[in-house]
């Protein structure tokens, strides 16, 4: 994945490393000291992600998100959260940014969430639907336990989202992101059957766990459903996985800022940021979400 990245902090020291993260992974990465200086910087050349601290003198993180979404609403904004920053963090969420990771994580989780939200506002950027969604009504996909195929997957629903004109730019990219983790959750939470525990953990026990069930019998050979239902200013999606489920009661509150910095739920989160409506079956293995226009 190419790309290039404005790396937003006031803290010499973070916006060094935050950029090294990225350039590691081939990206290319320039820097601004506030947010003024972002803005500066967007309008001589405007990146593909920005990247920005909350806490910051003269304009915030917070103030940044809204600036970028009425000037450049396809520019998406992934924000470094810092403990104390947390409930900022979720009105910035609602105000525009697409995702975020936790300054105590970058290391682990800066990059792939910079690469994942790139390549969900490349895979619409130009895009256009086979199906026209103001014509056809539900629209049925399916998926196997791999994540092969769900940047796709997810590209052709943000096609026809930006041929509905339910959002701007950004509440496109948003929706995505959203998608994308209720997919995710469901090839590997549901079908796979891999504990978000494990994440808690660290180290490669998550991936290695995922790896093994994807080569192994019942939970390689199961699917997911995605469907998404078009009716007058909304869309809603429901996603279906073949695992056992779980029980719904037991979820934390997503919007609980004190879960902001746990690994898991994180995917939770973002889907309850970004969607209206967000609510499980009785069985706990299939999320339907919708989106309301405006």
């Amino acid at each position: 994945m190419t790309g290039s990245v404005l790396v937003v902090d006031d803290s010499a020291i973070d916006r060094r490393l935050a950029g090294a993260l990225l350039q590691k992974r081939g990206l290319e990465v320039v820097h601004a000291v506030d947010g003024l200086d972002a803005l500066r910087r967007i309008e001589d050349r405007r990146p593909d992600v920005v990247v920005t601290d909350l806490q910051m003198p003269g304009m915030t993180g917070l103030e940044l998100v809204a600036a970028i979404r009425a000037r450049y609403p396809s520019v998406p904004v992934v924000l470094m959260t810092a403990h104390g920053s947390e409930e900022i963090a979720l009105v910035a969420l609602r105000a525009g940014a697409s995702s975020y990771v936790p300054k105590r994580k970058l290391a682990a989780d800066l990059a792939d969430t910079v690469t994942s939200i790139l390549e969900l506002s490349k895979e619409a950027s130009g895009r256009i639907s086979t199906v026209d969604p103001l014509e056809v009504e539900v629209v049925k996909l399916e998926l196997g336990s791999t994540l092969d195929g769900v940047a796709d997957v997810v590209g052709q629903l943000e096609a026809q989202l930006v041929q509905l004109g339910l959002v701007d730019e950004t509440g496109v990219l948003q929706i995505a992101v959203a998608l994308r983790e209720a997919i995710v959750n469901a090839i590997i939470h549901g079908n796979l059957e891999v504990s978000s525990a494990l994440l808690e953990e660290g180290g490669s026990l998550f991936q290695d766990a995922v790896a093994e069930r994807q080569r192994t019998a019942p939970f390689a050979d199961r699917k997911v459903q995605i469907v998404a239902r078009y009716v007058a200013d909304q869309v809603t999606y429901v996603i279906t996985d073949e695992g056992p489920g779980f029980d719904p009661s037991c979820l934390p509150d997503p919007t609980d800022v004190a879960n902001l910095e746990r690994p898991s739920g994180r995917g939770l989160m973002l889907i309850s940021m970004f969607m209206n409506e967000v609510s499980f079956n009785a069985r706990g293995n299939q999320i339907t979400m919708t989106k309301r226009r405006g």
